[in-house]
């Protein structure tokens, strides 16, 4: 079977923080890559304000609004054959979640699909498989998302076990950074909540033992960010290479001056956006509790994730 020839996806993904929007044609040829015709992103922060309260605030309900009417007219501009979207865990999570999924498709016809938790976690492993060379060893693949944060545990091949919990970086914030730096205290809260709500993971690595961490996108970019600006690299957020390595002592450089930087500081960082400037913070000491606790020294980032994921798995029928 030949894939028809100017067949176009468009697969939105619209993440607790990070609205993204990827276009691509298909090639004639199966199994040969796609064209990507657009790559895009909006901070439309659907969270604030809401998600700790259990429901998608006045503001970010308009701004995913304004956001989804801007990417229907890219999908239209760009002849779009198909369209897929996906929500996670702000809209799956809130109480008018529904109303707004039902709201984008009155006003653009785009209809969207709220996963679950374990359906995240599984387009996640795969985008990250695009990505990084697994092998035949499990890994321990980690996406720290706004609303919540997807472990799973996998090689090449197989998943050995995942899942999605609801300790998003802005979940975290709400919950612990009352002050700006974040205090000891806080840092100290937010690591016991951590282990806590963790013991299914803990007993998970203890149980398949994988040999490195991988980190999804997001806040993991923006490390690899920060990590490249010290050694005088510009890095393009639409160019990432597909796989960054972050060493421990990268990590903890960066780790030590968050911590210690207020909200100007940390915008002043070369490699810091304004997007990352508050949850790149309770997602750095959820980074740290992962590396200390299971015993890993470095950091394998993936710049594929879910919509990378939802593309892999719709090249494959």
């Amino acid at each position: 079977m030949t894939i028809p020839k100017h067949q176009r996806l468009a697969l939105i993904d619209m993440g607790t923080n990070t609205f993204h929007l990827l276009i691509v044609e298909l090639p004639e040829v199966r199994h040969a890559e796609p064209t990507i015709l657009l790559q895009t992103k909006v901070g439309v922060r659907l969270g604030e304000g809401g998600i700790s309260k259990g429901e998608i605030a006045p503001a970010p309900y308009a701004r995913a609004l304004h956001t989804l009417t801007a990417f229907q007219e890219e999908i239209e501009l760009h002849q779009a054959t198909e369209v897929r979207a996906t929500a996670t865990s702000a809209v799956r999570s809130a109480r008018n979640g529904a109303e707004l999924v039902q709201d984008i498709f009155e006003q653009t016809g785009i209809k969207v699909d709220v996963i679950p938790g374990d359906r995240e976690a599984e387009l996640i492993c795969e985008g990250v498989r695009q990505a990084v060379d697994l092998g035949q060893q499990p890994h321990l693949l980690m996406d720290i998302g706004g609303g919540s944060v997807e472990f799973i545990i996998a090689n090449n091949a197989t998943i050995f076990w995942k899942q999605s919990f609801e300790i998003g970086a802005q979940r975290l914030l709400d919950l612990f950074m009352h002050h700006d730096p974040i205090t000891p205290e806080e840092v100290r809260a937010e690591q016991a909540y951590l282990a806590s709500t963790l013991a299914p993971l803990t007993s998970a690595v203890q149980h398949y033992q994988p040999v490195d961490l991988v980190g999804a996108s997001g806040s993991f970019d923006t490390l690899g960010d920060l990590q490249a600006a010290r050694v005088g690299v510009n890095r393009s957020e639409y160019a990432l290479p597909p796989e960054t390595e972050i060493g421990s002592d990268s990590f903890y450089e960066s780790y030590n001056q968050l911590l210690t930087l207020d909200r100007a500081g940390r915008l002043a960082l070369p490699g810091m956006t304004s997007l990352r400037a508050d949850m790149i913070v309770v997602a750095c000491v959820l980074v740290d509790f992962v590396l200390k606790t299971y015993g890993f020294t470095r950091v394998r980032s993936s710049a594929y994730a879910l919509k990378e994921g939802l593309l892999a798995e719709m090249l494959k029928r």
